[in-house]
């Protein structure tokens, strides 16, 4: 991959599908040339294409944000961008503490905020060359409410809030704004069907009698609402939720 110095860049992880792969379209559509990157090569290829095809500036990369020499070498390639959206994470399980198991935590810990550092460590300075440089991370609902079966995410996407957090009192001064976006309840074709080990009907149950629960495109449009915002204009944290889910545990069920 050759060096790329343009400063309009998206950089979105985890673009592969869902959230990510809205948002992708969502900052392709704002002007931004965006830069997909997941695990999954064929599916951010095919989003490329298709985003190409429909006259904007895209392309694909093959990355695992957990392994951070690969990410190092990623970031090798841009001298400036101006957004990094940190989508990268998902849920795995809904035990209890008492029979959790450790190794899901671990996956959750190191995809959710372990990739999140990787990824803004490793493009912090090409974001603060840009002269107006933005980190999105997103977090959930889960980093700010605990709820029963689910310590092991609830406790990674807290530590992926005190990382934006963090990071936006550490760099203040610079021409970088840290945004956090939180949603509840949103339904996509795989974060629950993943979290339930591909269980369908478990995954089924947790919309059941939502009418409405958020879809990838409205966390798309709320990030790109946010990034899109005068330079001076930081949306420190957004939390969006359904009309339904007044908390993690209170949702208005039409059974």
């Amino acid at each position: 991959m050759t060096a790329v110095a343009a400063t309009r860049i998206a950089i979105v992880t985890g673009a592969s599908s869902g959230i990510g792969a809205a948002t992708a379209r969502g900052l392709a559509a704002a002007g931004y040339r965006v830069v997909l990157t997941a695990r999954r090569k064929d599916r951010i290829e095919a989003l490329a294409a298709e985003l190409t095809d429909a006259g904007h500036d895209a392309m694909a990369y093959a990355l695992d944000v957990t392994d951070r020499e690969a990410v190092d070498t990623f970031a090798t390639a841009f001298k400036k961008i101006a957004v990094l959206v940190n989508n990268a994470g998902g849920a795995l399980g809904a035990d209890s503490i008492a029979t959790g198991d450790p190794a899901d935590w671990r996956q959750m810990y190191e995809t959710n905020v372990i990739g999140t550092l990787n990824v803004t460590q490793a493009l912090l300075p090409a974001l603060t060359a840009s002269g107006d440089g933005t980190v999105v991370v997103l977090s959930s609902t889960a980093g700010h409410g605990t709820y029963e079966g689910g310590g092991g995410y609830v406790a990674a996407k807290h530590a992926e809030h005190v990382l934006a957090e963090t990071l936006r009192l550490e760099i203040v001064g610079t021409p970088v704004r840290v945004i956090e976006i939180a949603p509840g309840m949103v339904k996509t074709d795989g974060f629950a069907l993943t979290r339930f080990g591909g269980d369908a009907d478990k995954a089924a149950k947790v919309y059941a009698g939502v009418a409405e629960p958020l879809t990838a495109d409205d966390v798309a449009d709320t990030i790109t609402w946010a990034v899109t915002r005068p330079p001076h204009v930081n949306i420190d944290l957004l939390v969006v939720r359904p009309r339904a889910q007044a908390s993690n545990t209170k949702v208005h069920r039409e059974l």
